[in-house]
């Protein structure tokens, strides 16, 4: 993902990476959230958006729901069991149906 790479790039050369072991800046809840906020304010969201809620839109909305592996989705958000992931990531209607499509597919080919 060319985003993600250029953000990475940003910041391989920050010397709070020598410090701190971690490559990106870490921020807590509450700052996110506020920034959060301040996004939705400015793009006239009603909705109050927490960091909670971009996590579960990410497990279910971006990558569940396009067929990343629930696996992958768990090491994604750092989990370390995949029943935690779960929680996160409902199974959505119709990705059971394409899953069962493709497993129809598979089979009949057989």
């Amino acid at each position: 993902m060319d985003k993600a790479e250029s953000i990475i790039e940003k910041y391989v050369e920050n010397p709070i990476t020598i410090i701190s072991e971690t490559l990106l800046p870490v921020l807590t809840n509450e700052k996110i959230n506020l920034y959060l906020k301040e996004i939705a304010d400015a793009v006239g969201i009603k909705k109050n958006l927490t960091f909670h809620m971009a996590r579960h839109t990410f497990a279910t909305t971006v990558t569940l729901s396009n067929g990343v592996p629930i696996e992958t989705v768990s090491k994604l958000l750092g989990h370390t069991k995949l029943a935690t992931t779960q929680i996160y990531a409902r199974v959505l209607d119709n990705k059971i149906s394409a899953d069962v499509s493709l497993l129809r597919k598979k089979t009949s080919n057989s």
